[in-house]
């Protein structure tokens, strides 16, 4: 019972918005599967679902999705959703997102195989990328706009 009902969260999560631990119990119950709060507490965090605030506010998301979808379609979801500036200076782009969601496009780049990136420092809202030797800020940003400007593949 305890697999079945964390595989519906992680289903729930992936494809719908997910705000609260309640709404999370009443899509289950919804599909037949009774839970308490406590034990819908005990899921998400067993699952190590993160919640974070994006542009329609606060939900629960899947930080490892990016090794299930494609790492480049995974990483283009990810900054058109959470991407709200790029500001390059010398080597480093510093890429503001909304409250929360800094590590979730951090985990994504880092995951990617990009040539132009040695790496990425998230914090809450704030993500500081670092260029290979001999790249821009500005040769970054390039790439990670031209990502997130492709069609799904």
């Amino acid at each position: 019972m305890k697999a079945r009902r964390q595989q519906a969260i992680l289903e729930l999560v992936s494809r719908e918005r997910c705000s609260s631990q309640e709404e999370i119990r009443a899509r289950l119950a919804e599909r037949g599967l009774e839970a308490t709060q406590s034990t819908i507490s005990r899921d998400i965090e067993e699952l190590g679902l993160a919640r974070i605030h994006d542009h329609a506010g606060v939900r629960y998301v899947v930080p490892g999705e990016t090794q299930q979808n494609g790492h480049r379609q995974t990483l283009r979801h990810l900054l058109r959703e959470f991407a709200v500036t790029m500001t390059p200076s010398a080597n480093l782009l510093v890429v503001a997102t909304p409250p929360g969601a800094a590590h979730l496009l951090a985990e994504g780049i880092d995951r990617t195989p990009l040539e132009e990136i040695a790496g990425t420092v998230a914090g809450d809202n704030t993500i500081m990328v670092v260029a290979r030797d001999d790249l821009s800020g500005k040769e970054v940003m390039d790439v990670l706009h031209e990502i997130m400007e492709e069609n799904g593949r």
